[in-house]
């Protein structure tokens, strides 16, 4: 199963560089989109499928905001949106599908972290999911196997940003940001158990999925590894290959693809 994760930064603005052309190339079986920014209207019309795979989406209420999609090949036994929580599900956060099998209960799901960059007011909603998100991580964990793709909004470690000497005070690299991240990989009695797939596949640095735009952050690969894909061990367990796409620029974000070794 491949399974890619991108922040689009515009639905519109992305198919207007190419995205779906490149993603019609990459025979997925699964795609998160995250910031797709556009609404119900424009996104069924014209975004709802692309190759083979069908989009489920939740739309933020405030227009050209927030809004995450998932495209699968095949169809879900169920289908969820948002986490029941009105502050974020407003914002359109959260697409759940659930492929469940006999024997096996198994979901991927698309969120779109919230960012703190703004100021002490987002900073503050972003410490809220961050404590909503814990809780609700583990109870779908304590039932079915997952894989989480999103925009996390959070650099773990000094490896994960090139310049993480001058952001330790910065939304995205903060102290309480990167412990909420290390206790959810911890596999200890108090961790969450999930599993940063990416990094069991490469631990090399300078693998980045975002550049700022100011100066020539992506020219110099000045960038920072915020695109995830989080997941329950016996299935990070059969991820196989991973890639980051920067052939082109389709956002301020990079595709991220991951393949595992099991189908839906």
């Amino acid at each position: 199963m491949r399974f890619i994760t991108a922040n689009l930064n515009g639905v519109r603005s992305a198919a207007s560089k190419g995205f779906f052309e490149w993603l019609d190339q990459q025979q997925a079986d699964a795609v998160g989109v995250q910031e797709i920014k556009a609404q119900a209207d424009v996104v069924e019309a014209k975004f709802r499928h692309c190759d083979k795979l069908a989009g489920h989406f939740h739309y933020a209420e405030k227009k050209g905001y927030s809004g995450v999609g998932l495209y699968t090949k095949e169809e879900p036994s169920d289908l969820i949106t948002g986490l029941g929580i009105t502050e974020f599900d407003s914002e359109g956060r959260w697409v759940e599908k659930r492929f469940d099998k006999p024997g096996r209960k198994l979901s991927l799901i698309s969120v779109y972290f919230p960012s703190g960059t703004s100021g002490e007011e987002r900073q503050a909603v972003k410490y809220r999911f961050l404590a909503a998100m814990r809780p609700h991580l583990m109870a779908l964990k304590a039932e079915r196997e997952f894989i989480l793709v999103a925009d996390v909004n959070i650099a773990h470690k000094e490896i994960d940003l090139k310049n993480w000497r001058g952001n330790q005070k910065n939304s995205g690299f903060l102290p309480e940001e990167r412990a909420w991240l290390t206790t959810l990989f911890d596999a200890g009695a108090e961790g969450g158990g999930l599993v940063d797939v990416f990094r069991t596949l490469n631990d090399k640095a300078e693998q980045y999925t975002w550049w700022s735009a100011r100066g020539a952050a992506r020219a110099n690969n000045v960038g920072w590894r915020l695109d995830y894909h989080l997941a329950t061990p016996g299935i990070a367990a059969l991820a196989k290959a991973e890639a980051i796409y920067t052939g082109q620029m389709f956002s301020d974000h990079a595709p991220l693809t991951i393949d595992y070794d099991f189908k839906l």
